[in-house]
């Protein structure tokens, strides 16, 4: 891990609905990080979310709840860890993210104008639907945390079933297909390999993405 690197929080925050769980997403600006991409709420750790003795995770924690406050006005309740992401090294924004899954508190939504152009409370199936339909752009750790969230049935479901927490340390090649994103486990991970024929994986070709991870 590299602790050079600067360290953001993300909430994904979730709430039960007609047809599911749906996730809370926002759409960043034309400019700046994430341009026009949908995203999770969160942003960096600034100096009030390090604690004395408290750890990088509790910072991002702390960041986490304060940028969703911050960008879209609500409380969140019962964080926990999801994931850990680390960028490629050709990325010209280096950033640590730390995932947090987060309950919606029912708080009527008001956005920053600076930092969300719009937001909106959907299903795993309709990001998705939006994504290959070329409707809104994702980046990989956001498509692939939902992913993750896909078929449960309530929100409850989703925390029932939640592992240990992953650290992804992506690295990207470029292929005959389109870009594909590599992580430890992955036979042609250059840093973390798997045996011969395991998959960790994302190829990002015409839509829909594909993910791949076989033991």
């Amino acid at each position: 891990m590299d602790a050079s690197l600067p360290v953001a929080g993300t909430a994904v925050v979730l709430r039960d609905g007609p047809a599911g769980p749906e996730v809370l997403l926002l759409r960043r600006p034309a400019s700046g990080s994430f341009a026009d991409a949908w995203v999770f709420p969160g942003g960096k750790v600034e100096p009030v979310d390090a604690l004395p003795g408290g750890t990088e995770a509790d910072a991002a924690l702390r960041a986490a709840v304060r940028e969703t406050a911050e960008e879209t006005g609500i409380r969140i309740a019962d964080p926990a860890l999801l994931s850990q992401w680390s960028p490629p090294p050709e990325v010209p924004v280096r950033i640590r993210t730390w995932f947090f899954l987060a309950r919606d508190l029912g708080d009527p939504l008001r956005l920053s104008p600076d930092e969300v152009v719009e937001a909106a409370w959907m299903t795993v199936a309709e990001a998705f639907r939006r994504h290959e339909a070329g409707e809104m752009s994702l980046f990989p750790p956001t498509w692939v945390t939902l992913h993750g969230l896909r078929d449960r049935a309530t929100v409850d479901d989703v925390y029932a079933a939640l592992g240990a927490p992953e650290h992804f340390v992506t690295r990207m090649r470029r292929t005959a297909e389109g870009m594909l994103a590599l992580w430890g486990g992955d036979e042609e991970h250059p840093e973390a390999p798997g045996e011969a024929g395991q998959r960790h994986r994302l190829l990002m070709a015409a839509p829909p993405w594909r993910y791949e991870r076989r033991p």
